[in-house]
């Protein structure tokens, strides 16, 4: 079992950044993919982008291109989601994932196996 734990949520104005992170509590972490999506108020999960388990691939939806990045850390067992330029449209509750399966879809949340408590974002005009 694996127990995520987002932090770095906030309130912010439009063009401010954040960092998100994403914290596991299982040493395992580094063989599993990380995957981040939100959920606006009124709207369905939205996949926002995932990371490989080592680090080396990163895979952004369309939205966020040139505006988020995504990066780990699996020494200290954490993954960190940095958002730049940020929008109000970005305003909602982002979550981690994790998951391992082989043949997985990533930016389907049917992918992940282990989900964070999410932390809310909410961005000013």
């Amino acid at each position: 079992q694996v127990q995520l734990v987002e932090s770095g949520g906030g309130l912010v104005q439009a063009g401010d950044s954040l960092r998100l992170s994403c914290a596991a509590s299982d040493s395992t972490f580094d063989t599993y993919i990380v995957g981040w999506f939100r959920r606006a108020p009124g709207k369905e999960r939205e996949f926002v982008g995932a990371i490989s388990n080592s680090g080396s691939h990163t895979y952004p939806a369309n939205f966020v291109k040139g505006r988020f990045t995504f990066s780990r850390d699996n020494a200290k067992t954490t993954a960190y989601l940095q958002m730049n330029n940020l929008k109000p449209e970005d305003t909602a509750v982002y979550y981690c994932a994790a998951g391992r399966r082989p043949d997985a879809q990533w930016y389907s949340s049917t992918a992940y196996d282990y989900w964070g408590q999410g932390t809310q974002v909410t961005v000013s005009s």
